[in-house]
Formats: structure tokens, C-alpha cells, sequence
């Protein structure tokens, strides 16, 4: 058997673990909201962005250098960024700062990031 394509080989439901799982099972909104959350983390520029804001609160201009993007480019990801609630920002005079936008976010990174390295 292929160790690319496992599967069982005969069909047989085992309707008490689907009825226990579907008990539980996310509903549509939620599933899509997560997946689009992940999405959200599958650029590179985006996961350094974010990266770097686990450290400390960063504007624009300090992202781009950081990062080696343009400040349009660095925009573009935060505004992504912003709108699945992974950064919030503040206003001092004329400087915009990033920061994460909840512990959630730091949580989330370190375990992915624990299980790309271990």
C-alpha cells in the first residue's frame, strides 16, 4: 500500500464515534473564522511582522527596515493583520505603533512555533 494514500479497506462508520464528535463539531461560522485565521499566519512576511511585535511594539517604518519590505508592503500585511484581530494599534502624534492585539496571539505563535522546531 502506498504510503502516500491511507485509507481503510472497507467502509464502516462507527456511528457512536461520529455521534460523540458531532456533538462537539465546530459550526460553519466558527470553522471558517479559524481557517481564516490560519490563513492569516501562512505568509511569511505576516509571521515575521508578528514575530517582531512579540518582542515589542513596532511602527511601520520600524517593521519595514526590519524586515526588509517597503512601508506599502508592511501596511498591506498589517492591515490583514488587523483584520483578523492578530494586531491592534496605537496613536502617538504622528508615529503609528503595532503591538499584538492579546496574549491569545503570543500563545498561539509560541506553540507553533515550538512545533516547527522540535
Amino acid at each position: 500500500m502506498s504510503e502516500q494514500y491511507v485509507r481503510c479497506e472497507v467502509s464502516c462508520v462507527n456511528e457512536d464515534a461520529v455521534t460523540e464528535v458531532r456533538q462537539v463539531m465546530l459550526d460553519e461560522d466558527v470553522a471558517v473564522s479559524l481557517a481564516e485565521l490560519f490563513k492569516a499566519l501562512g505568509d511569511p512576511t505576516r509571521v515575521k511582522i508578528l514575530f517582531a511585535l512579540l518582542t515589542r511594539e513596532l511602527c511601520v517604518c520600524d517593521l519595514a527596515a526590519l524586515i526588509g519590505v517597503t512601508e506599502s508592503a508592511v501596511s498591506h500585511q498589517l492591515r490583514l493583520l488587523r483584520a483578523q484581530k492578530l494586531v491592534k494599534f496605537r496613536r502617538e502624534g504622528k508615529n503609528v505603533y503595532y503591538s499584538l492585539d492579546d496574549s491569545h496571539i503570543e500563545e498561539l505563535f509560541a506553540q507553533g512555533l515550538e512545533h516547527v522546531t522540535e
